[in-house]
């Protein structure tokens, strides 16, 4: 297998670990944010590096340098490949920007140990594929939400409940499989258990209160960098996707579907902003699980894009609410506040991250959203309205945020609300990405499309699978695709 040249992988999860136990201890919070702001920063960098080593390589898969870890824990413990390539520096970046764009006069109650801890088990995770590693890794970014709700004395029953439903799932269905060995028709009760983690994971309907709950407790930015990587789309695609038969997949679509009406609906409806947020990402990560599931081409090409964009656009719009919320306190939108005047860079990059959410023409989120309509019509048509109808909910819920937040009257203030350099820089790193990705979404596109025939080609699935209706079962396996590999 092919190797990187330098140990990127096993340094961006090593880096946010020192930067955890340089700050546990530490009593200033000026010194303890200038260590994690220079720990991210690494981390980011690290991450960058990886991501440009794998593209020269031309390859599907590399290992890390060192390959310390692949040696101790199994030959997939730590790989970069055409999925979480882009996926690695896109959640560094997140959480760079989430310390960057952190006021000095928030810096007090910001949990600068647990952000560390989370984003070393998240760069662990994306960098993870042997199956038991990334279960283990996703019980441990669990466990930081959980100490903080305790920390600030906010109930823990529903967040606490529903994780350890999901691991239990989780852990449950894969013994079951791992039991049955290699072989392709693996138990009904197996695969109907990772379905119901993945789908309390990802915070769909029915079990998606605890994603509301996590944002009425916890802090914005501790909900924003739990929920924003997609960790539920990730185990889907890393233990369901390759081993699930076509019911199994077609559920999930069904039921995500249904998750991203219903979610857009409720984001029209919603008095707060941190709930509208809720619901609104809710809605749209329940996209990427129907791109996903769909399983053509396409339509999963279509899901991987849409992966990426809703992690830029989505992420920028929560980090503008945070610095909202830093300003007046949490927001209500049952009145108008007319705050354009004193932060209109806000206002603007409010807007377009929004619109960039649902797929507006110009920005990242286009080609993915028009690829996965595109995908889902090709397998059944009304799928294909349907996700129309639920990203045009959306962005209604998007333009109504807006103008209640930053119109209808004239805000007065004491002090000036205008933005930071610190915010400045962080909503100008993401509106060069949401902007020139849309106008160049070539590279982005290949990459996915490169990654969604080669997680079509491994999928380890027989005709016993389908469901009686062979011209739909031919829809969803393609011919092996080998990897490209250096000459």
């Amino acid at each position: 297998m092919n190797e990187l040249q330098l140990p990127w992988l096993e340094l961006a999860i090593l880096i946010p670990f020192v930067g955890a136990l340089a700050v546990m201890f530490v009593r200033d919070p000026e010194i303890a944010w200038e260590r994690v702001l220079v720990a991210c920063s690494l981390t980011f960098v690290c991450t960058v590096g990886a991501w440009l080593d794998f593209s020269s390589m031309h390859a599907f898969e590399a290992h890390d340098h060192w390959d310390v870890t692949s040696s101790l824990l199994g030959p997939d413990a730590v790989l970069v490949d055409e999925l979480s390539a882009p996926l690695l520096p896109l959640a560094s970046l997140l959480y760079l920007l989430t310390v960057v764009s952190t006021l000095r006069t928030k810096v007090r109650r910001f949990p600068f140990a647990w952000t560390m801890f989370s984003e070393a088990i998240l760069m662990a995770t994306l960098s993870c594929r042997q199956p038991w590693g990334v279960i283990v890794l996703l019980a441990l970014q669990a466990i930081p939400p959980y100490f903080e709700l305790r920390a600030r004395g906010r109930p823990t029953h529903v967040y606490a409940s529903h994780m350890g439903m999901f691991l239990a799932l989780l852990v449950g269905g894969w013994a079951m499989i791992d039991a049955e060995g290699a072989k392709s028709d693996h138990p009904i009760w197996a695969i109907g258990m990772l379905i119901g983690a993945i789908l309390i994971r990802s915070g769909s309907v029915p079990v998606h209160c605890w994603m509301t709950d996590l944002f009425e407790n916890a802090s914005f930015s501790t909900a924003l960098l739990f929920v924003t990587p997609m960790a539920g789309a990730y185990a889907a695609v890393r233990l369901l996707l390759p081993i699930s038969p076509d019911w199994a997949l077609h559920s999930i679509a069904i039921i995500s579907l249904v998750t991203a009406v219903y979610a857009a609906g409720m984001a029209l409806v919603q008095r707060e902003a941190r709930r509208f947020f809720a619901y609104l990402f809710l809605g749209n990560s329940s996209l990427v699980l129907v791109g996903l599931e769909v399983a053509t081409p396409i339509g999963l090409t279509g899901g991987l894009c849409v992966w990426l964009s809703i992690g830029m656009s989505l992420a920028g719009f929560g980090l503008t609410l945070r610095a909202l919320e830093s300003r007046t306190g949490r927001m209500s939108l049952e009145k108008y506040h007319g705050l354009y005047d004193h932060m209109p860079a806000l206002a603007a990059f409010f807007l377009l991250t929004g619109l960039a959410s649902i797929g507006f023409p110009g920005t990242v989120g286009f080609v993915g959203a028009e690829l996965l309509v595109e995908g889902a019509v090709g397998v059944y048509p009304v799928v294909g309205m349907l996700v129309v109808f639920a990203g045009a909910l959306n962005g209604i819920a998007v333009l109504h945020a807006y103008f209640r937040l930053f119109a209808g009257t004239e805000h007065r203030a004491s002090i000036s609300l205008r933005a930071r350099w610190p915010e400045k820089i962080a909503v100008l790193s993401l509106s060069v990405l949401i902007i020139g990705g849309g106008l160049w979404p070539q590279p982005g596109v290949a990459s996915r499309y490169h990654a969604a025939t080669e997680i079509m080609a491994r999928r380890d699935v027989t005709p016993s699978h389908s469901s009686g209706h062979p011209e739909k079962h031919a829809q969803l396996v393609v011919p092996h695709v080998k990897p490209k590999v250096k000459r």
